[in-house]
């Protein structure tokens, strides 16, 4: 408490002993031991309303011991069942958790870990990704200012994520690595990668890459790499490793004769005593398509959009961009299906002409170099205020977009992109995917727009710097897939004049075992606006079995999902359904048989004596982990920390004090009262 605080509280309380003894002493002409009582009482209101004014604060100090944390994460993985190892890990939990002295000394907290870190709830080792990588982030986000050491109960064979290595490397806690498997090397032979396009184009041929690998201690060994599809094989090669030469890659090209999904499966034969054969083979698919949509991107300057739009186009194999000057594209108009301008300018005129007598769908960009006063003269389905100014705009998501599923990419997030000051009015009707946001204001004033007239499809983008989005999108997410992914639905609904049905799916034709299998659907009524109160179901056949299953879809903003990653590996036909109408949309699917959990012959026990060693912390096998206990016991380290919390809080805050007024200013009034004084 301030001086100054303790002056005033002494001078309070000098005022309210002088004004209660000059109302009892000085003013009443007989002393009575009543007029003492009555003079206190005065006295205990005075000072208690004059603290009040004051106002002084109280210091309170709370003292407690808090004890280390200690973090038992245990490896839920698929892969930990087919090593054999789940009994041991089981058995490691148990002696951690059944150990008294260490409930004692440590505040203990326990979690498992597939894909996801959750806290423990069962262990069935039936997760079917291991992101090890993500373990260490969230628990450095929740135990970083705390004495945490880390248990890791694993085998160290990470299946997805960045390599935990480098994220283990900024873990600020000890790592106590308990290895689960083998050390031991046993020879093994695996298909370690198959890089190969979706597409392929009838009549062609494709490219494969195959990347082979050895394990083991032989001088020489020779082996078979094979293609089949079916009971034929396509192509054949002799492979040859060693302990010196332990890996090999393959390129070759596979024959598209015909269209359609083709499932292909590479084999690399097993050697004598091989124990993992599970991973000698992989399977692939490739879609056989008769076409590809050539894409027209129209500038008549250079620009870093032209480059990302160009890439992320590309990124499916069915579209081919073609970056051109206005009249490069004159000569060659027939052999586009859409065609981008960007920045049009006068140089844009017969592009424009073109434009409308053929009735291709087009995708405008406008920036600072547009010529809006150009293009207003044009007479499209909108006009442009002209002015010389420019403009920062952000984007906002417009949740009630629906001719064709948007999820948001944290658009808010994205760099502000720059294009001429002013309004656009259109004369046709038009959805908005994206609205603006200049500075804190957020508007409905459309930045990404589509229209739909006419058997016509058009798009406007009011804003230059694309790049900068594609950029930010993969940190905000460490992958372009998810801008790369709305460019490509913008440029599917474009290159497409079908007319809308009232039920539209988003799924892939081929999904990897283990993939995430996600189905998204919008239901749309008579008026084709998006209808959320609908129940959709879809109905799932599995081609070989014909073993059918039926499965809800689920809500999720201005789009319905349904998650059928428990699905086996085979091929399917599916159905989806609108309950209250005759309405339903077909297609169908093909799961290949991976499952990357089983790939692993042995733990990966250097990548983790490497993480606990870099941690300080050390590494066991799981046959030793009453070494374990005894060094989380015996470490200096981990000692419980006394700490206190000073809590500072002003008198005001202190109901009592007011009881106090009141009690002592009613026995002053009762008292007076009584005595006949009042």
């Amino acid at each position: 408490m301030q001086t100054e605080t303790i002056l005033y509280i002494i001078l309070s309380g000098i005022i309210a002993l002088f004004l209660a003894l000059f109302q009892y002493r000085y003013k009443v002409k007989k002393k009575s031991n009543l007029n003492i009582f009555l003079a206190f009482l005065r006295f205990v209101s005075i000072f208690s309303l004059l603290l009040l004014f004051i106002n002084p604060k109280l210091e309170s100090q709370t003292i407690y011991v808090e004890k280390p944390n200690l973090n038992i994460v245990v490896d839920n993985s698929n892969s930990i069942n087919y090593l054999n190892q789940s009994e041991n890990a089981l058995s490691v939990l148990n002696n951690l958790n059944n150990n008294v002295e260490l409930a004692e000394k440590f505040n203990v907290n326990q979690y498992a870990f597939g894909n996801q870190l959750n806290a423990i709830d069962s262990l069935n080792f039936n997760e079917q990704q291991t992101n090890l990588d993500k373990v260490f982030k969230e628990l450095n986000q929740v135990y970083k200012q705390t004495v945490s050491p880390t248990v890791l109960i694993t085998d160290g064979n990470q299946t997805i994520g960045n390599d935990y290595y480098f994220t283990a490397s900024k873990y600020s806690q000890p790592i106590y690595s308990v290895i689960l498997g083998d050390s031991t090397i046993h020879a093994d032979l695996k298909v370690q990668q198959l890089n190969v396009n979706k597409y392929a184009y009838l009549k062609n041929k494709f490219p494969v890459e195959a990347i082979l690998v050895y394990q083991g201690e032989e001088e020489s060994i020779q082996t078979t790499f094979n293609i089949s599809i079916g009971n034929s094989i396509i192509y054949k090669e002799n492979i040859k490793f060693s302990k010196d030469n332990t890996s090999r890659i393959i390129n070759f090209y596979l024959p598209a004769n015909q269209v359609g999904i083709h499932t292909y499966k590479s084999t690399l034969v097993p050697i004598e005593n091989e124990r993992n054969t599970i991973n000698n083979s992989k399977e692939f698919a490739v879609d056989v398509i008769d076409q590809k949509t050539n894409i027209a991107l129209v500038s008549d300057f250079i620009h870093p959009d032209l480059g990302t739009l160009k890439k992320s186009i590309e990124t499916n194999e069915q579209r081919q961009v073609s970056i051109l000057k206005p009249n490069e594209y004159i000569s060659k108009a027939d052999e586009f299906q859409l065609v981008i301008l960007y920045q049009p300018n006068n140089n844009f005129k017969e592009v424009f002409s073109i434009i409308k007598t053929s009735n291709v769908n087009s995708f405008l960009i406008s920036g600072t170099k547009t010529n809006w006063s150009f293009i207003n003269s044009l007479n499209l389905n909108y006009i442009h205020e002209v002015n010389n100014q420019t403009e920062d705009y952000q984007a906002i998501l417009n949740s009630g977009f629906s001719d064709f599923i948007v999820e948001n990419l944290e658009f808010e997030s994205f760099p502000p992109l720059k294009s001429s000051f002013g309004n656009i009015n259109f004369k046709v009707p038009y959805n908005s995917i994206l609205f603006k946001k200049i500075g804190s204001v957020s508007t409905q004033s459309p930045l990404l727009i589509t229209i739909d007239i006419d058997n016509k499809r058009e798009a406007i983008l009011l804003g230059e710097n694309i790049w900068q989005w594609r950029a930010q999108s993969f940190l905000n997410s460490n992958s372009f897939n998810q801008f790369d992914n709305f460019i490509g639905k913008l440029v599917q609904y474009l290159a497409s004049n079908k007319q809308k049905s009232r039920i539209s799916l988003d799924y892939e034709s081929v999904y990897e075992g283990n993939s995430n299998i996600v189905l998204k659907a919008q239901y749309f009524n008579k008026n084709y606006e998006f209808d959320s109160n609908e129940t959709l179901t879809i109905t799932v056949t599995d081609k070989v079995s014909k073993e059918t299953n039926t499965f809800p879809l689920i809500l999720k903003g201005n789009y319905y999902q349904v998650d059928l990653s428990n699905l086996p590996a085979s091929e399917f036909d599916f159905s989806v359904k609108v309950r209250s109408e005759n309405i339903s949309k077909s297609g169908s699917i093909k799961i290949l048989d991976y499952n990357i959990e089983q790939q692993f012959l042995n733990a990966d026990y250097k990548k983790l004596q490497q993480v606990s060693n870099n941690s300080n912390g050390k590494s066991f096998f799981a046959l030793n982990s009453e070494k374990l206990v005894a060094n989380l016991l015996e470490d200096e380290r981990y000692k419980p920390i006394q700490k206190s919390i000073k809590n500072i809080v002003p008198l005001i805050d202190w109901k009592y004090l007011l009881l106090i007024i009141i009690l002592s200013l009613s026995a002053e009034w009762f008292i007076r009262k009584y005595n006949g004084l009042i």
